[in-house]
């Protein structure tokens, strides 16, 4: 049975690695810690964890002081708030000011599931992709996750990290080391590529095993960093494949299907499908009903691939 671990989960017991390896190192809550699993931290270094209650805005305000005297801050809460109710004070009090603060938005997506809609941040990857030299990822699975946590120790940049709710396969090995603003490929094919980001890399990786069946060779592609957006993954997929599938649990506006559309438009048209939630709000229901009604699915993933090597086919 393939190991399942949240990346809420992992994001917690990185913090914890974090604090041991920096001194510097403080964690802010929005009164989430149990949720957002900051409080594998808390539990650690009680004197480096500060629960600012259910005031996110302040939260910011407080992250954004604590960076500018020198401290590694990582502030988290529930992705709908962190970058909902917070864009003015992420947007003028860190991103303007360039401060190198961690920002962790947990239950993110149709994967929070009987939270509902007022839950289900869809346009979290869209605002925070807008704002000047914030980088934003989402990591596949637990272990992406901690590396990716640990990794960003060494930022200038704000960052902005998409964390879910749910349990997600394990796909990467022990070994594995992340990397800010690559992409890898990890299975290759000539027929189509497919560009998944956090929990669909899994869901992309079950529709290579569907089209496989077909005889259609899908090389897949896990994109944590959305920006900076790998150019030159894309582009080389783009000129190899010539047919590209974008798959994420977010918005197709403004999210990665946007991001890798508006590169291709200016340096490689290709015949493009994106899977993510069409321009509209999530609902209260189980995840897995969930994406089966919004087509975020292996089998929505292998049609939309089909779909495009259909019109590249045309387009010869």
């Amino acid at each position: 049975m393939t190991e399942e671990i949240a990346t809420r989960e992992a994001y917690g017991e990185a913090l914890a690695l974090a604090g041991e390896k920096d001194n510097d190192v403080v964690v802010l809550d929005a009164d989430l810690s149990k949720s957002t699993k900051s409080v594998s931290f808390q539990k650690k270094f009680p004197d480096r964890f500060f629960n600012i209650g259910i005031a996110e805005q302040d939260m910011i305000g407080t992250a954004a002081g604590l960076a500018a005297s020198g401290k590694k801050v990582f502030a988290s809460t529930f992705a709908v708030f962190a970058v909902g109710r917070t864009f003015d004070q992420i947007r003028n009090s860190i991103a303007y000011s360039m401060l190198p603060v961690k920002l962790a938005g947990s239950h993110a997506g149709l994967a929070t599931g009987e939270d509902g809609a007022s839950h289900q941040a869809l346009e979290d990857i869209a605002l925070m992709r807008t704002l000047p030299g914030m980088i934003v990822a989402c990591p596949a699975d637990g272990v992406e996750t901690k590396s990716l946590v640990l990794k960003s120790l060494e930022l200038e940049n704000p960052l902005y990290i998409r964390l879910c709710r749910l349990k997600t396969p394990v796909i990467f090995g022990d070994k594995y080391s992340f990397e800010f603003g690559k992409g890898s490929v990890v299975e290759d094919g000539a027929d189509v590529s497919i560009i998944a980001t956090g929990i669909m890399l899994s869901k992309a990786m079950e529709a290579s095993t569907l089209l496989k069946k077909e005889g259609i060779n899908a090389r897949i592609i896990n994109m944590a960093t959305i920006k900076p957006l790998d150019e030159d993954i894309v582009l080389k997929a783009a000129s190899e494949t010539g047919a590209i599938v974008t798959a994420e649990d977010h918005s197709i506006v403004g999210g990665l299907g946007g991001a890798v559309c508006e590169l291709l438009s200016e340096k490689k048209p290709s015949s493009v499908k994106r899977v993510g939630v069409r321009d509209r709000f999530g609902e209260s229901a189980p995840p897995e009903q969930l994406f089966e009604k919004y087509g975020l699915t292996a089998t929505a993933i292998a049609s939309a691939a089909k779909s495009a090597l259909a019109e590249k086919d045309v387009q010869k």
